[in-house]
């Protein structure tokens, strides 16, 4: 049987309400997980930890959020699983209630951890799902999901200002309604996802996959290369979402409360910037988005330790856009390296994030005590200058193969 690829690309239509599912139900997952950084002024007073401490609990949340995805994403690579969403929001809700209970360190270090797990669990096969959905507008698709996870974790630190912070610790058992609502749509989303794969495996024989002509050591310096890229942008994001509000309350001495709105400002930057890398990478090119995404952002970055408060507000707008414009890009041009591999490239990259992520404020933490806040954000500022390397990434011209 023969079969023209731009014929089977016209009958991929994108299934919009899947997307905005996906998207709805990352932000549930990504406002739980945000509500961590967000309740550190009130566990560091609570606890009497030290910085050092602070990113100890990042690292053992940004850890088991990000060592099992590369595996998630393989073995479901193989055997998809449908319902393996709503699983991982079990471990998610579990968390909670154990954070909500938690009157040790140790005791946090675990329910973060759990809250993690569940978060390892999600995204490889929720970015799987955004894939199928695309019905080939990949970049886009990627964006939506994103947008709704960034926008999520914008919203984490006012909720924590306006509820756990007056109202205590155990008020973060109240989130769980969060997750028990992200298990009943992602339980939805399953269901298509198992309609889909009976679908595509009756379809098998006349499907098209993308493939390139780039060599295996092409193929490999550029993930290396899109890998330090999310070095370059994780640190420097750890930098901010961890750590911003000690900023702000050190230097210009505001309350927690209005130093939570200020990270609000800059998280929902980073949400309204997510929407433009995938489609603007469908357009133009996902490496020219990735150049200015990362690079872009640097004259910015580097003006904010010597900005007074006002300018501090409005520098980091500008800061959360750009950067975060870069993550669905990077994650799409990959996908395209490495064709057939999606499950497996999601959880690698969403996995190398959150590690980074985690052991970047780890190690910001730990200069923090040994210098000042001040200091460390002068130093932060430079990376991401790195961004430079993006110049040695291969164009990709894919052709679609039959099989």
């Amino acid at each position: 049987m023969n079969s023209n690829p731009s014929d089977l690309s016209k009958t991929n239509a994108t299934v919009f309400p899947i997307l905005f599912a996906l998207s709805f139900s990352h932000l549930l997952n990504d406002t739980i997980q945000s509500l961590i950084p967000a309740i550190y002024p009130l566990v560091k007073a609570s606890y009497h930890l030290t910085f050092s401490q602070i990113g100890l609990i990042t690292l053992t949340f940004q850890l088991a959020a990000s060592l099992f995805q590369p595996f998630v994403g393989r073995y479901t690579d193989k055997k998809p699983q449908p319902y393996s969403l709503a699983i991982g929001m079990g471990f998610t809700l579990t968390g909670l209630v154990t954070l909500s209970l938690a009157n040790s360190f140790p005791l946090l270090l675990f329910s973060v951890a759990l809250v993690g797990t569940g978060s390892s669990i999600f995204h490889p096969e929720a970015s799987r799902m955004a894939h199928a959905a695309s019905g080939g507008r990949k970049g886009l698709a990627q964006s939506v999901f994103q947008l709704g996870g960034n926008f999520g974790s914008s919203i984490g630190p006012l909720l924590a200002a306006w509820i756990i912070v007056p109202k205590g610790q155990f008020s973060v058992i109240w989130f769980s309604a969060i997750a028990l609502l992200a298990i009943t749509v992602l339980s939805y989303v399953g269901k298509w996802y198992k309609n889909y794969l009976i679908n595509r495996e009756a379809k098998k024989s006349i499907s098209a996959t993308e493939t390139h002509q780039l060599s295996r050591k092409t193929v490999v310096s550029a993930i290396v290369i899109l890998l330090v890229l999310i070095f370059s942008k994780y640190f420097y994001m750890a930098s901010l979402t961890s750590y911003f509000t000690f900023y702000l309350i050190d230097k210009f001495h505001v309350s927690v409360q209005t130093s939570q709105i200020y990270l609000f400002v800059f998280l929902f930057a980073v949400a309204a910037g997510t929407l433009l890398g995938g489609p603007i990478g469908d357009r133009i090119g996902r490496k020219y988005v990735i150049w200015a995404s990362i690079l872009g952002v640097a004259p910015f970055a580097l003006l904010l330790p010597h900005a007074n408060l006002f300018w501090t507000g409005v520098l980091v707008v500008p800061i959360g856009i750009i950067l975060a414009s870069a993550f669905s890009a990077i994650l799409v041009y990959a996908q395209e390296l490495i064709p057939g591999k999606v499950g497996l490239v999601a959880g690698l990259f969403f996995g190398f994030a959150f590690g980074m992520g985690g052991l970047g404020s780890a190690l910001i933490g730990n200069l923090a005590d040994k210098t000042n806040i001040n200091y460390v954000f002068n130093i932060c500022a430079y990376l991401p200058l790195i961004g430079m390397i993006t110049v040695f990434l291969p164009n990709i011209s894919t052709t679609k193969k039959i099989k």
